[in-house]
């Protein structure tokens, strides 16, 4: 049962100590035994204030279950998307959930992007799959109600995830309770049937109005909190700020509020949400005598010195040791309680390293530090770490800290420090996740770290400890990162796409990583003949511990292949693994591994190779595509913006949503429409609707609209006589083909009759739409705003969504 509880701490340190006020805060939710599920189908999706105030003033046990991890979505922050992006929007759940109070589960579904409705949503998930997941999730967490952030109603603009995520949420309540459905699940856990399920209703536009003939409750969401010393509202837009990559940063509304949730299904309710729901200390004998036992503790509780109450505190603990149930909640209080008491006393102890990475058989000089301010105290202190158990007889009080050394032997078949859900996953809409104990959790439990030991007044304590890096930083101070578990040997490839065209360089460089001592080995390629490359000269840089390849891959024959670079060292292991890491500093660092893949196309394509100004946006990876395209890309920086410069550039790129939020860019904005008049050409990618910090993009009227084409393979009407589409490289339907997620984005409306659109297209069942590219001349030059999504197509090697981009430079 602990292990539900390490998910959600994984990358959680120890806090010393917090305010009495908090402390007492703690206690009160130890009283309470009930239990929300809130669902939907995204990070961001949740109402966090809803989940603030349940936490926090309900002092309820309430968890955020997100179907997806975001990785369809943009990145307002750097260049991540895909299972990267998922990552980061993880990581900024968890940050969210550690300042609203909730916690967080997942299911398997992967994010393939904006959905429309459901019936296309399910085409891509396996709803059985996702079903079980949430099941899955009701019966571990055994929530009394259930909440979700959408209704079942198609359409209106409502993603077809969200739809979803309430259909699925309705299903399960019935089946959670049916021993019949998911009977493997009940090796693990036993069924359960919340009482009721609710929508939690809004209105973004304006005040919520009720729906005459539907049942509400209404939750006084923008009351204060005086043990907190906030208001739900300020808790709420500080945990919806941690969506950074989303762009959410928040900022709280004053005064009252309201959220309303609607009765769907379930249990008929009268006036209260919670109607007939247990108060669960009174299900299980000696219950009651703790109930009374934390009312004591609260009645009599000290504010001023918070460690005159751990008295009554262990008193607490030892009946509640003593409960003879293995219930969930039961194991949670027990947890919940414990750090109560070592916080109460202000103890504080870490597990830390001086180096952020090992490898299997690698040996790291760790040590475990604790320290007891208090005058009570601290016995049988001990520490295991891998079997080894390490401590001290002496007593630890007075502000005296206990210093242990351990030299860490790391495995030779310790796994590598990948996410959980990424170990087996291959590219789709599903996570394949094995071990049923793993699914819903938020991260990876704790790999490496110890369990800590001690006694008070008689009564154990233990508890998991991470094991972190921990350095200062001259700005920030003192940081700390999760120590990660890295392969011996990785590899970096100078190209993720890999061009063999007339005048692009074949070349490729592969640069072998000794996280260790270099070890001797062979460089070579799976998916292509040993005839089709060659090693043109090897370069060892003893000061980086690398070693480097230069590769040049010869031509044989039109179309795209995947090859993965491998090095075999002489003990027969192959290493083939590039290491990503991603840093920012609003989330904990984070490592994952991917095949060291290149994408290499064979084709005939007329490329200049020109030089091209790039205008940054919020980040993407298209500029490392056309630099293997041959082209020079320089970037243009905030003091670039005069003709006299701009004119060296024959085409200029603006980066995706670059209008959202580059105020150079928007400052300039007739600098750029003059450089269009002179005879420059300038490519838009996409922006969102709002916040634009421009009125008008182009040298005509045109509007950003929430268009979109989200199926990516759907049908393309395009004019191929368009000057876009006629040359440097024509372009037909084959070239429409592969395309990743969706078509296009953000697609431009209410277009000024300058304007010409090679392209109409749409989704299923919908009108067809002209705005995915628009393009028009203006004095000597020409202009296009494109919502296709390049910015994806182009890092993964569509080869037609490339060669169309090259034709958008070269006109």
């Amino acid at each position: 049962m602990l292990s539900i509880l390490l998910s959600f701490i994984t990358f959680c340190s120890f806090s010393q100590s917090i305010p009495s006020s908090e402390l007492y805060h703690e206690l009160l939710k130890i009283q309470e035994t009930k239990r929300v599920l809130y669902i939907a189908a995204h990070p961001d999706d949740e109402n966090t204030r809803l989940i603030a105030y349940l936490a926090n003033q309900e002092m309820v046990q309430v968890a955020y279950m997100a179907l997806t991890r975001g990785d369809g979505g943009q990145n307002l922050i750097g260049p991540e998307l895909g299972i990267g992006l998922g990552q980061i929007r993880t990581q900024e759940l968890l940050k969210a959930r550690e300042t609203d109070g909730g916690r967080q589960f997942f299911s398997r579904a992967k994010d393939f992007g904006y959905s429309k409705n459901p019936t296309e949503t399910l085409q891509n998930w396996d709803k059985n799959t996702i079903l079980s997941d949430v099941v899955w999730v009701i019966r571990k967490f055994r929530p009394d109600i259930i909440i979700t952030r959408f209704n079942t109603i198609p359409g209106g603009g409502n993603h077809g995830h969200h739809t979803t995520s309430a259909i699925l949420a309705e299903e399960a309540l019935t089946l959670a309770g049916d021993p019949n459905s998911f009977p493997e699940q009940l090796k693990f856990v036993e069924t359960w049937s919340p009482k009721r399920i609710f929508w939690n209703t809004y209105n973004f536009r304006g005040d919520f109005e009720p729906e005459e003939g539907k049942q509400y409750y209404a939750f006084p969401t923008g009351d204060y909190n005086s043990l907190l010393g906030e208001t739900y509202s300020q808790i709420a837009s500080d945990s919806r700020t941690m969506h950074k990559s989303q762009g959410f940063g928040s900022t709280a509304s004053i005064g009252g509020a309201l959220d309303h949730i609607q009765f769907i299904k379930g249990e008929p309710m009268i006036e209260n949400p919670f109607e007939g729901v247990k108060d669960r200390w009174q299900t299980v004998a000696g219950g009651k005598e703790i109930e009374e036992l934390v009312q004591k503790a609260l009645d009599n509780f000290d504010f001023v010195e918070p460690s005159s109450n751990v008295a009554n505190l262990l008193e607490i603990k030892k009946k509640l040791n003593a409960l003879n149930t293995s219930e969930t909640w039961v194991t949670e209080k027990k947890v919940a309680l414990d750090r109560l008491i070592i916080n109460a006393l202000g103890i504080d102890f870490e597990y830390d390293v001086n180096q952020e990475t090992g490898y299997p058989g690698s040996e790291v000089a760790t040590r475990f530090v604790f320290n007891n301010p208090s005058n009570s105290q601290v016995s049988d202190l001990k520490f295991e770490v891998k079997g080894h158990s390490y401590g001290t007889e002496t007593p630890v009080e007075s502000n005296q800290p206990v210093t242990i050394p351990i030299q860490l032997k790391i495995a030779e078949n310790e796994p590598y420090s990948q996410p959980y859900w990424l170990k087996e996953y291959v590219d789709g809409p599903m996570y394949p996740i094995k071990d049923q104990e793993m699914i819903g959790k938020p991260f990876n439990d704790i790999q490496i770290g110890g369990q800590m030991e001690f006694q008070i007044s008689g009564q154990k304590f233990s508890l998991p400890v991470q094991l972190f890096y921990k350095y200062n930083d001259q700005v920030d101070g003192e940081v700390k990162q999760p120590f990660t578990i890295i392969p011996e040997v990785d590899l970096k490839v100078s190209k993720n796409t890999l061009f063999l065209l007339g005048g692009t360089d074949p070349k490729v460089t592969v640069s072998v990583h000794f996280n260790g001592e270099m070890l001797d080995g062979e460089l070579s390629f799976s998916g292509i003949g040993k005839d089709q490359y060659r090693i043109l000269e090897v370069d060892d840089i003893p000061a980086q511990n690398t070693r480097v390849y230069h590769v040049e891959f010869l031509k044989n024959g039109d179309g795209k292949k995947i090859v993965t670079a491998q090095y075999q060292v002489v003990n027969g292991k192959k290493f083939d693994q590039v290491m990503n890491q991603i840093s920012y500093k609003h989330i904990p660092n984070l490592t994952y591994f991917q095949p060291a893949n290149i994408g290499v196309i064979q084709a005939d394509w007329k490329v200049s190779g020109d030089r091209i100004g790039y205008i940054p946006g919020a980040g993407d990876e298209v500029p490392a595509v056309l630099e293997a395209l041959g082209y020079q890309i320089v970037p243009i920086g905030e003091n670039d913006y005069n003709l006299n410069y701009l004119s060296q550039f024959k085409t200029i790129i603006v980066g995706i949503r670059a209008y959202n939020v580059n105020k150079t860019l928007s400052d300039n904005q007739q600098v750029m429409m003059g450089y269009v008049k002179a005879g420059g050409h300038l490519i838009v990618q996409y922006n969102t609707s709002a916040p634009l910090l421009v009125d008008q993009l182009g040298p005509y009227p045109f509007n950003i609209t929430r268009d979109r084409v989200s199926v990516e393979s759907a049908p393309i009407d395009a004019d191929f006589t368009h000057p876009l589409l006629v040359g440097p490289n024509p372009i037909n339907q084959d070239d429409f083909k592969d395309w990743i997620q969706e078509r296009g984005l953000y697609f431009a409306g209410n277009l000024a009759p300058e304007y010409s659109t090679p392209f109409t297209m749409n989704d299923p069942e919908e009108d067809p739409k002209t705005g995915s590219l628009i393009y028009a001349n203006y004095g000597e030059g020409t202009y296009v705003y494109s919502g296709l999504s390049f910015f994806r197509e182009l890092p993964v090697g569509v080869p037609g969504a490339i060669k169309l981009f090259i034709n958008l430079i070269e006109q």
